[in-house]
């Protein structure tokens, strides 16, 4: 609880930074429609849209760094003449939405975001009051409701009420945060028929893309059976047969060459376990996504922090993408990043379960153009899940991936 606490309190100063912005420009377009009274102000219009549409996308931005991403619905600038771009911004919803959105977030966004961050200041400053009430000059003594207190009962009872404001926070903050950020993704989001339109081509390329993943793992199962497994079970018939033809012959060399056929046998068994925890780990059926995952970061060759979080139950296709995701970032982290630390968190976000891999390392990481493995792989194998995938590794570090997973995986 304490987690999402702060974590609402984050989005609620990120809503709150958008809110001011927005406040500045529903006071901007106030003064250009005045303006538009004398004339003045008509030829301002294509900027103010044109700025509305950058405060937008700040608030989309925001939106997609704590949750699911909010499609941007604009389509290339209108050009021609100012009546052309008028025109084509009447007849643009977004345009509209854009402008109610605005209406909305600089007033009720903002207000969210006061009240969201005042709580938790309100509740520390009231219950540290007792260490410091003394210092206060006369008369400035009182709870941050401006109550007046100047005896230790007071005083103490003032402390008590930091602890209400602090309880408040902690149960309605995240409350607060998802209020605030309702009018950006309900507004924000792109034209029942954009969206549709972008949601076809995102499901035909994640179905391309997961018919493509699924092509590949099985290719790397025949390649392992036929280059490992079937080579040494080969091995076994002919060592076998070998063996059966020294019995009738000579006895004593038969034993080598069955002790070769069990040899080999012994490593044909291996293979196939490695082909078979390939394609579903059985230590999650045996221990689940956190038993699993505990497993990866002990045997992590880079020394790993783990925090997962409550996951309940989740289908089996998300906990294996979440396993071989965390699995082969950690490898990634061995192999590429010189680091002395990776962290991975796994939480559930709203429905959606989000993992994060971070390393302390030299940074500069690219998705490899093809291969199954590496970042590229991770990315085919989180879209084929219609999940997101996001990377931030500037030169020098940190490295931070992130993978959302969309609970219909």
């Amino acid at each position: 609880m304490t987690r999402d606490a702060l974590e609402a309190l984050d989005r609620l100063a990120g809503g709150l930074g958008t809110a001011v912005l927005a406040l500045f420009m529903a006071m901007a377009w106030t003064v250009t429609l005045v303006s538009c009274l004398t004339g003045v102000g008509l030829l301002a219009l294509p900027g103010m849209i044109g700025l509305t549409r950058s405060v937008a996308e700040r608030e989309r931005a925001r939106l997609g760094r704590r949750g699911d991403p909010v499609i941007s619905p604009y389509g290339e600038p209108a050009a021609g003449n100012w009546a052309q771009q008028m025109n084509a911004a009447w007849h643009d919803p977004s345009v509209r939405r854009d402008l109610a959105w605005v209406g909305i977030h600089a007033t009720m966004g903002l207000t969210l975001g006061l009240v969201g961050l005042a709580l938790p200041i309100m509740g520390l400053r009231d219950v540290t009051f007792p260490l410091w009430w003394r210092l206060l000059p006369a008369g400035e003594v009182g709870s941050s409701l401006g109550v007046r207190a100047e005896t230790w009962p007071g005083v103490l009872a003032v402390g008590l009420s930091g602890l209400l404001w602090l309880g408040l926070a902690v149960v309605l903050g995240p409350r607060l945060a998802v209020l605030q950020s309702w009018p950006g993704r309900r507004l924000l989001a792109p034209h029942a028929s954009v969206d549709l339109s972008e949601r076809v081509a995102r499901l035909t390329a994640t179905r391309a893309a997961a018919l493509r993943a699924h092509a590949a793992e099985l290719r790397r199962i025949e390649r392992s059976l036929h280059d490992g497994a079937q080579n040494r079970l080969v091995a076994v018939v002919v060592t076998v047969a070998a063996a059966r033809r020294a019995l009738s012959r000579n006895p004593e060399a038969a034993d080598p060459a069955l002790e070769r056929a069990q040899t080999a046998a012994e490593q044909a068994l291996a293979e196939l376990r490695g082909v078979v925890r390939g394609i579903l780990p059985p230590v999650l059926e045996d221990k689940g996504l956190s038993g699993a995952l505990s497993a990866l970061a002990a045997g992590s060759a880079v020394p790993c922090g783990l925090s997962v979080g409550e996951l309940g139950p989740l289908p089996l296709s998300v906990e294996a993408t979440a396993y071989f995701t965390v699995a082969e970032a950690l490898t990634n982290v061995a192999r590429h990043s010189a680091a002395t630390r990776v962290d991975v968190e796994v939480i559930l976000y709203g429905e959606a379960l989000r993992i994060t891999v971070e390393d302390d390392g030299r940074g500069g990481a690219l998705e490899e153009s093809g291969g199954g493995s590496g970042l590229a792989g991770i990315r085919r194998r989180v879209e084929s899940h219609d999940g997101v995938l996001t990377l931030s590794s500037p030169e020098g570090g940190p490295t931070r991936l992130v993978v959302v997973l969309p609970p219909a995986s």
